[in-house]
């Protein structure tokens, strides 16, 4: 285990490993480095560096592995389950890969991207874009969150559905391993059927087997066309019967399906200036729907409209809104996109990322919100995400005459019962958000000893001194 000091030989070291440029050690500059961005895990430690190199890190996690010194990969820090946040001991140094933001390489005929870890998600994008391609990984925070934190935690957001998580666009990587040697993994390969996939040990690993330096990202032909509608649904089943219907009329065209409950509405239009319900009458429960095609004659239009129509004749559907422009259409992805904002500024909130299949996320929002209001009537279920694949945000905002610290003091007692029954489902407590240190005990109670054997012999096996981000995860 790293010790709970650190040798001022071995500080001196790493300064040295990274230059005057690299080194953050004030008070003060290093606090953000030191707390989530909601402000709900804090930690401390003896250094931050910031290496401009794939060298300079090897020479940092080097100079650790042999001071036994503990080390928190960290990227954008935009994480909701506090794995890129040193614990209280102050014991370790927290290596921010912000620095390392180059765009390697870009191949357009192989229909790849080659870039450092430190790259911000949105300049991956921009960079696909100057190509006329796409990388379709997008959330909330892809103007300030990193590559490597999205690899390192394996990303969902919105586009799922269509391009899959965040591992399933990565072909190669460069890795630090925790001794300090460098694994260059940046095939741009895709097929090699040549032993194990190594990549796949350090996707969704959060930094607790190495620090992912670089990586070859799989980019797509950009839509030249897309449609997007929000629909007023009667019901959470003919939400999927809706999603359904659209892959089957579009030749799976769909890019983006997300669920809203009204509550979440409610919360934009109470916090979020110059937001508008796009319909004269508030209903219960919606989807937000776009799809994307190659070129304007490619009949999405129209068979989004045929679609739409078929569920109005049917009852599945009580209203929709489709997009007349860009314009219109991003106003309504703020809508959902903004949830989260608004329920910050409503107050304390106790939020849940779970998943199940599809086509049981109906009984799930019917199990989940009946539990909850019995056992927590003083919660308001703020329930939205991408129910295309599964993935259920089930929030939880105070009522307004409830007592915030008494609210958030039953997080743990409701959380069990959410989780439960995701789990009594076939599903997952944790959908795209991680384990971090947020969420270490829901993994002991909800994997099998068997799965859990198998991570912590990996964990021995790669990082038997357990440097790498301790604490975490496991």
């Amino acid at each position: 285990m790293p010790d709970a000091a650190i040798m001022p030989a071995v500080i001196e070291r790493l300064k040295a490993a990274v230059g005057p440029a690299g080194v953050v050690d004030e008070a003060a500059a290093m606090a953000p480095y030191l707390t989530d961005w909601r402000g709900l895990v804090h930690g401390r430690a003896a250094l931050v560096v910031r290496p401009a190199t794939t060298a300079e890190v090897a020479a940092v996690v080097r100079a650790c592995a042999e001071a036994g010194v503990g080390i928190v990969p960290q990227g954008g820090n935009t994480g909701l389950v506090g794995g890129s946040v040193p614990d209280a001991g102050g014991g370790t140094i927290v290596l921010s890969l912000s620095r390392m933001n180059r765009i390697r390489g870009l191949d357009a005929p192989n229909f790849t991207i080659t870039v450092e870890a430190g790259c911000v998600l949105q300049a991956v994008q921009q960079a696909a874009e100057t190509a006329r391609l796409l990388f379709p990984l997008s959330l909330g925070a892809e103007g300030s969150c990193q590559i490597g934190g999205n690899l390192a935690t394996n990303a969902g957001g919105t586009a799922v559905l269509r391009y899959g998580n965040a591992r399933d666009m990565v072909l190669g990587l460069e890795v630090v391993l925790p001794d300090g040697a460098v694994w260059d993994g940046l095939g741009a390969l895709r097929k090699d059927n040549a032993g194990y996939d190594l990549k796949q040990l350090f996707l969704g690993s959060e930094g607790t087997l190495g620090v992912i330096t670089a990586a070859v990202l799989k980019l797509f032909p950009r839509p030249q066309r897309s449609e997007t509608a929000l629909v007023a649904l009667v019901d959470p089943a003919a939400a999927t019967r809706l999603l359904a219907d659209l892959r089957q009329a579009t030749g799976d065209a769909v890019t983006s399906f997300e669920y809203i409950h009204r509550a979440g509405f409610d919360l934009v239009f109470a916090h979020i200036p110059d937001s508008v319900d796009p319909f004269a009458t508030p209903h219960r429960h919606y989807a937000l729907v776009e799809l994307a095609g190659g070129d304007a004659d490619d009949g999405l239009r129209s068979a989004l409209e045929a679609v739409l129509g078929r569920a109005l004749e049917g009852g599945d559907v009580h209203d929709a809104v489709v997009a007349d422009s860009g314009q219109q259409a991003r106003r309504l992805w703020a809508l959902r996109e903004t949830i989260s904002e608004a329920q910050l500024k409503a107050g304390p909130a106790i939020k849940h990322d779970v998943s199940v299949s599809v086509s049981r996320v109906p009984e799930f929002l019917e199990r989940a919100g009946r539990a909850v209001a019995e056992a927590m009537p003083e919660a308001i279920v703020v329930a939205f995400g991408h129910i295309g694949d599964g993935n259920v945000h089930f929030n939880l905002s105070p009522r307004p005459n409830a007592d915030p610290a008494a609210f958030l003091a039953r997080s743990e007692a409701v959380s069990r019962i959410v989780h439960d029954i995701a789990a009594a489902m076939d599903g997952s407590f944790s959908a795209e958000h991680g384990i971090g240190v947020l969420k270490r005990d829901a993994l002991r109670r909800y994997k099998s000893p068997v799965e859990l054997d198998l991570m912590r012999r990996l964990k021995a096996a790669l990082d038997p001194d357990r440097i790498m981000n301790p604490g975490k995860l496991l």
